[in-house]
Parts: C-alpha cells; structure tokens; sequence
C-alpha cells in the first residue's frame, strides 16, 4: 500500500483523506497538531460567547474508526523532499505520496506591535482567548469610577471589513443591545463603541454591491461606527492608531485584516508564490516535485481559466480540491488519467446580524430572514457529528429566541501547568 501523508486536518485535508478512507491501495496518516477537527466559519461565534467550542469541533480519532486513516499529532518542521520524509515535532514520517494541506495564518504585515496586543481569530484557542479578554476588560470596566475608563475598557476596534469582520461586529453589536445591559446593570451608561475599521471604500469586498450596501446599512442601525479608507497603524493595548491619524482608545483590538499560507521549509524558493501560496499544476502537484501535492488556502493554481490569478481561499475551494485529489489518486492506480481542477463557484454568504444575512449566488442575491436560514442551513450540514449538529441546532434556536446566550464564562488555563505537558 502506498503511504499517504496529508499535513493539515481543515477542509481540504479532511476531505481528502476522506476521499481515501475506504482505499484498499492507500495507507493514509493525517498530520495535525490538534487531534481534532473544526469549523472555522463559526469561531466568531465561540469568541463572541454564543456557542460553546465543543460544538463546533470533533476527534479525528472517532472519525476514523473501522477506517484505513491513521492519526499523528504534530507540527510539520521540515520537508525533505529527497529523502521522501518530513520531519515533525513528534518524529519523523516517511511518505510515497506527500499532501500540504496546511491552510493560512494571520498575516500582521510585519507589524511587531499590532502581533503582541492585537487578538487574531483562526484557532479554537484564539476564540477562547478572545471571550475571556472581552469579558474580563467588561468586569474592569463596571468596577471603573471613570467614565474615560469605562469607555476604553470597553470599547472593542475590529481590523478588516470582510466576512469574519463583519459577522464579528454584528454579533458583538447584538449582543450589546441584548446583553450588557442585563448582566452588567453597573454600566447604566458610559460605556464604548464597536469599530470596524477597513482600508478599503467598502465591507465584504469580495461581495456584491447589493450584499456591501446591506452590510453598511445594517451595521450602522446596530450603532457599530464603520471607517472605511482607512488603515489600523499601531497599537499598544491601549490606543489603536489609524493611517488618518485618528487615535481610538480601546483595550480590544481584535486583527481579521488579513492571512498568508503556512510555511514549509524544506520547498524550493520557486514553488512559492504570492502570500506565500504554493505554486501547483492543474492537477494540485507542487511544481518541481513529483509525489508531493498542495491543496486548499496553502496553494495558488493558475491553471484555472477563470482564476488565472489563483482560487479564492474559501472553504469551497478547499473541499473540492480535497475530493478531486481523492479521487484523482485512486484513478492513477486504476490506470486512469487525472482530471484537471476547475472550481464550481456556488456563491458567498455572510451573516450581518440575528435574522440579518447577505447571499450572492452566480445568478442572484437575496438578503434578511431568508438568507439568514440559508447561512443557518449550510453551516451546520458541513459540521462533523450528528451530536454536534443537533447540539448546535438547538443552542442556536435557544440563544437566538431569547437573546441570552448562557456561555458568558471566563474560563483560563494555567500557562505554566499547560506548558508541562
């Protein structure tokens, strides 16, 4: 049996070895280091405390029972290519076929102190992190005799008008309207702002005029200060500094500004391409290796004619990519040739607010309580478990009828203990 090894358990790894799953010709190990899957389109909502992580997370372990896919828990150090190897935290793997199915990081732009006190959004960790800080700079705030502290402690500054930006003030909003007011009654007054903040002229870039138009209107009903044309500069915990020279003062800044793939050491400087993105043939082989493939967010293919400068880093790309490898793998065993990657582009989503959400598809756009249930449908199908749909399903009915969530917990570990183990 040929041994597999796919790096990276998101979308486009998953799917892959899925694909691979009941392979009698492949012998597949998925490296990640988290031994659990999870869904990134709803970490705003464990960071805003509206759902609880386990609900959006699953083991791989448990996935791939009755199976032919093993799990390693690791981190990828090295790639060497010669040797058919990569080299780990936790040891040292040999591969016939090679995956990088790595995703992306956040991207701080070279920016040394927006990375040390901004708060950035891609990990279940970074989610946690988030609802605890929010919520301990809410106690500080309410136990403020001044004004001018209430208002900084409490203010919170989003970085990057996309979709994460946007759901994240819109959730953030509501939850001011519907929250504070009932489990701070301290905080009759005095307390301060969301702002998004977002270099361009316009929310949801990637979105329509129609779906950039209703984000701006409904946002802005919800009080959320939207400054457009405008860039976040530095930030010391205390005071975000804009490229106007505005001054806010908030003790949150949370960063969706922007993500670059994962590095690989060990890849040949020119198998890489913008943002770091590996470069791949239309077939998702990494140029200049023969065995080694990339797929998902990690990847740029330009072989696509309707993107000749490279996929979209969105989930649908990632899934398709991980299936048509799967099934592209088989097929060579089978003695048939591959299928090149073309992208079927279903559309784009974005939730504003509670009943409030924005669908582009090829052919149309339709926005408010329909396309809410849409979004509300097509994020928990994706979600691994029927344990943790129905768990999710109702959470979500629950939180949204009576606008109280009951997650609003600060719950830190000990760093110290953590770091033993």
């Amino acid at each position: 049996m040929k041994k597999v090894v796919i790096i990276g358990g998101g979308f486009a790894g998953l799917n892959l070895a899925k694909k691979l799953s009941k392979s009698t010709s492949h012998q597949v190990t998925l490296v990640d280091q988290h031994n659990y899957h999870f869904f990134p389109p709803l970490l705003y909502q464990v960071g805003t405390a509206f759902i609880e992580a386990s609900n959006i997370i699953y083991p791989f372990r448990k996935m791939f029972h009755n199976q032919n896919t093993r799990f390693f828990m690791g981190v990828l150090k090295e790639l060497l290519p010669e040797q058919h190897k990569v080299v780990t935290d936790n040891g040292t793997l040999d591969y016939d076929i090679l995956v990088l199915a790595m995703g992306t990081e956040t991207n701080f732009f070279g920016n040394d102190r927006i990375k040390e006190h901004a708060l950035p959004m891609k990990s279940i960790d970074d989610s946690l992190r988030m609802r605890n800080h929010i919520l301990l700079q809410l106690e500080k705030a309410v136990r403020s005799d001044q004004d001018i502290d209430k208002k900084r402690l409490s203010s919170i500054v989003i970085a990057g008008g996309g979709p994460t930006g946007v759901e994240l003030a819109g959730m953030m909003a509501e939850m001011g309207s519907h929250i504070i007011k009932k489990d701070y009654p301290e905080a009759k007054s005095g307390l301060g702002k969301i702002y998004l903040v977002d270099g361009l002229q316009t929310l949801l870039a990637p979105m329509s005029d129609k779906s950039q138009a209703e984000a701006i209107k409904v946002l802005k009903n919800l009080g959320v200060e939207i400054m457009l044309g405008k860039l976040v500069q530095n930030y010391d915990g205390q005071v975000v500094s804009l490229s106007d020279g505005t001054e806010i003062e908030a003790a949150t800044l949370i960063w969706a500004s922007g993500v670059i793939a994962r590095e690989v050491p060990g890849l040949p400087k020119e198998a890489i391409g913008k943002g770091r993105r590996i470069l791949v043939d239309a077939f998702n082989q990494v140029e200049g290796l023969k065995g080694v493939y990339a797929i998902g967010d990690q990847c740029m293919q330009l072989s696509d004619a309707a993107f000749t400068n490279g996929h979209p880093q969105l989930a649908q790309v990632a899934i398709q990519q991980g299936d048509l490898l799967g099934e592209n793998l088989s097929a060579v065993d089978h003695g048939k040739p591959m299928k090149a990657f073309k992208y079927n582009d279903k559309g784009s989503m974005a939730i504003i607010a509670k009943f409030k959400a924005v669908v582009d598809l090829p052919k149309g756009f339709f926005r408010g309580f329909f396309a809410w249930l849409v979004w509300l449908f097509i994020h928990i199908i994706p979600i691994a478990g029927f344990r943790n749909k129905a768990k999710l399903a109702f959470n979500w009915l629950w939180s949204f009828i009576t606008n109280d969530p009951t997650l609003r917990l600060i719950i830190r570990p000990d760093e110290e203990v953590e770091k033993k183990y």
